[in-house]
């Protein structure tokens, strides 16, 4: 008899969270390189369709959302800064005539108030729509990557610095799931509507974001974080002028790099060494942190199609956006434009949506 075929269903896994990670970082360096408000707005929304077509259940998915609102606040801040303090004067339509105010003689390049321009608004439009896609583009790795799996993932060295990091990225998610609860419990009770409300929402949600700082503090101690190792003072000396070695080499590097009159020599074989210090320096301090790795994260093909996806976008923002100033930042006194070139550059960025693994089934 012949065997009937058994098809596998592949499982539901999370993407390794550093790709997320690389891939959001990339997108929000190709926004910090453009003021055009067609391609940062390209930007958020493949940042929010990646989103919502691959995040998961957890808690901390669900604060996209409030990222999206603060973006519109920085936007809102931004424009009214400008009018505020009105940054350049512009030479655009006059919106609105406001009374100067007049300041000391010693205040030089800022004024209070004054004459509206659109180039003025303008201008804190796009500075701030700049700002706010970076923003978004860091709330969408936080709403993909899985802080605990990221914090696993983390190299020995950066154990303690990674490990504040993580918690202080994941304040966002965990109070945007406090708020949900809190409020959920208020509806059952009957007493979630009104403005009221507002005052006996904050205090639950405050002392529910303590006692997740309380228990996330107990386990860390139970699980030995922040405890050094038995380094010998010999090597602790050793792995502290690495470090510092490092650093001086890569600031020195760096500076030859971006000042043309320095020395050569300054430049790029001082960057190679500061970035080898730094490296045998990470090497030395993490072997003072022993611990293990129970089913570590695999880098798989999606993995690193995603990975490479940011990469390649933000490498194609900064060589090929120079080389059209009218598309990077366009003026105030015309409508901004796209080209094929710099469309392909944003849309790269959707590869994760149609590489990643699901998570759910």
């Amino acid at each position: 008899m012949p065997r009937a075929r058994v098809r596998v269903r592949q499982l539901p896994r999370e993407l390794h969270p550093g790709a997320w990670w690389i891939w959001a970082l990339g997108l929000a360096a190709a926004a910090s390189a453009t003021t055009n408000p067609l391609l940062l707005l390209l930007v958020v929304a493949e940042a929010g369709v990646v989103v919502a077509l691959r995040r998961s259940d957890h808690p901390w998915s669900r604060a996209f959302r409030l990222y999206l609102w603060l973006g519109l606040v920085v936007v809102v801040l931004r424009v009214l800064f400008r009018v505020v303090l009105g940054g350049a004067t512009g030479t655009g339509t006059v919106l609105l005539d406001l009374p100067e105010i007049p300041l000391p003689h010693w205040v030089l390049g800022i004024r209070l108030l004054g004459p509206v321009t659109a180039d003025t608004v303008l201008a804190g439009l796009y500075d701030g729509m700049r700002l706010a896609a970076i923003l978004i583009c860091v709330g969408a790795a936080n709403a993909l990557a899985n802080p605990k799996r990221l914090l696993k993932s983390l190299p020995p060295a950066l154990y303690e610095v990674g490990t504040t990091v993580v918690v202080a990225v994941a304040i966002l998610p965990q109070l945007a799931d406090s708020v949900r609860r809190v409020r959920q419990a208020q509806r059952l009770r009957g007493s979630g509507h009104g403005r009221r409300s507002l005052r006996r929402l904050l205090v639950p949600v405050l002392e529910d974001a303590l006692e997740r700082s309380l228990a996330l503090a107990a386990g860390m101690d139970a699980r030995g974080y922040g405890r050094a190792g038995d380094l010998t003072p010999r090597q602790r000396r050793v792995t502290g002028t690495l470090l510092i070695a490092g650093l001086v080499g890569i600031s020195v590097g760096v500076y030859a790099v971006l000042d043309q009159s320095a020395p050569r020599v300054l430049a790029v074989p001082m960057l190679v060494l500061g970035a080898l210090a730094a490296a045998a320096g990470f090497v030395s301090a993490g072997r003072r942190v022993q611990r293990t790795r129970y089913r570590p994260d695999p880098w798989r093909v999606p993995e690193l199609l995603v990975a490479g996806s940011g990469v390649l976008v933000a490498a194609a923002a900064f060589v090929l956006l120079p080389h059209q100033p009218a598309v990077q930042d366009p003026a105030l006194t015309a409508a901004p434009t796209l080209t094929l070139a710099a469309l392909l550059l944003v849309l790269l960025g959707l590869v994760p949506a149609l590489v990643a693994p699901r998570t759910s089934s």
